[in-house]
């Protein structure tokens, strides 16, 4: 390029990246107007709640809101001492043990009946997917009548006279058998997309080399189901350490037989609603929170490390 060349491209390229530049101002400013009232509702529903939460947890504030007064960390002190709050936590964490494993086996499990049948494949899907869509009281009212030692079906099928709902060694297992089957048709549906968009071509080429079914789902199903299972289970785990409806309702409102179904979300809500104490609650309510941007955060590192040994 001669040098008139090279001094008349250059006005050129700076005034196209001039005019890309004004474009995207330009595109942002009429985005803008699109996202802000979601940025507001957002605003004004989570990010304020959030804050002042926050502001609560260092005031001995009660649900008045009056004689509201700064208390420094006292609040968390004494959260840290709470051997009621640690129960919770242990009770959460129990929970969570417990549904993570059998909700990410039961819905892989599950999808792939519904993938492989030949015959009212539709109704296969329906029928896994339908509870999901219930809300949580219906789902508690129904499985706290299936358990009742007198009149419930549990019992009389299996021909037992287990007291599932007033027996603490029961009692979360009763919460666990209901959660997965009122929540496992939302697994159940992401595992279902991601099997049928798996190439068909994989498993033709495995049966030619002679590969049976188990290979096939060892080999060439597991591994590329690998990122959905991730996301499955960490979406359960995030749902299950904030469990509370169904256990609530299962229970008659109450923390079950000796508190054994008391979640962390229910002692929560206990201490702010209940005893009045809406700075404590906020406190461990701020901890909660903590505690599950950890898990998250943990959640994204072994997820990063994992795909950069993948490399």
């Amino acid at each position: 390029m001669t040098t008139a060349e090279t001094v008349f491209a250059r006005p050129r390229a700076t005034s196209a990246a001039a005019g890309t530049a004004v474009r995207r101002r330009q595109g942002f400013q009429h985005g803008g107007w699109f996202v802000a009232p979601f940025l507001v509702l957002f605003g004004l529903f989570v990010i304020w709640p959030l804050l002042r939460g926050i502001y609560l947890s260092f005031t001995d504030a009660n649900i008045s809101g009056e004689g509201e007064s700064f208390i420094g960390l006292d609040n968390y002190r004494e959260a840290l001492k709470d051997p009621l709050m640690w129960d919770a936590l242990g009770h959460s964490a129990y929970f969570t043990l417990l549904v993570v494993p059998c909700i990410t086996v039961l819905a892989f499990l599950l999808a792939m009946l519904a993938h492989h049948i030949e015959r009212g494949k539709w109704l296969w899907r329906l029928c896994f997917f339908a509870p999901f869509l219930l809300p949580s009281t219906v789902a508690g009212n129904l499985w706290q009548w299936l358990f009742n030692p007198g009149t419930g079906m549990v019992n009389h099928v299996l021909g037992i006279d287990t007291p599932w709902l007033t027996d603490k060694s029961y009692a979360m297992l009763a919460v666990v058998i209901c959660t997965l089957w009122w929540t496992v048709g939302f697994s159940f549906l992401l595992y279902l997309a991601a099997l049928q968009s798996v190439p068909d071509h994989l498993y033709e080429a495995a049966k030619l080399d002679g590969a049976n079914a188990w290979h096939r789902m060892v080999h060439i199903t597991l591994p590329m189901l690998r990122n959905i299972t991730g996301l499955v289970v960490a979406l359960q785990i995030l749902a299950s350490l904030q469990v509370f409806d169904q256990a609530v309702v299962m229970m008659d409102f109450g923390p079950g037989p000796e508190n054994a179904t008391r979640t962390f979300v229910q002692y929560t809500l206990e201490e702010g609603f209940t005893s009045y104490r809406v700075g404590y609650a906020s406190a461990i309510s701020v901890i909660f929170f903590l505690i599950i941007a950890a898990v998250a955060l943990a959640r994204m590192w072994l997820l990063r490390n994992r795909e950069e040994a993948a490399r």
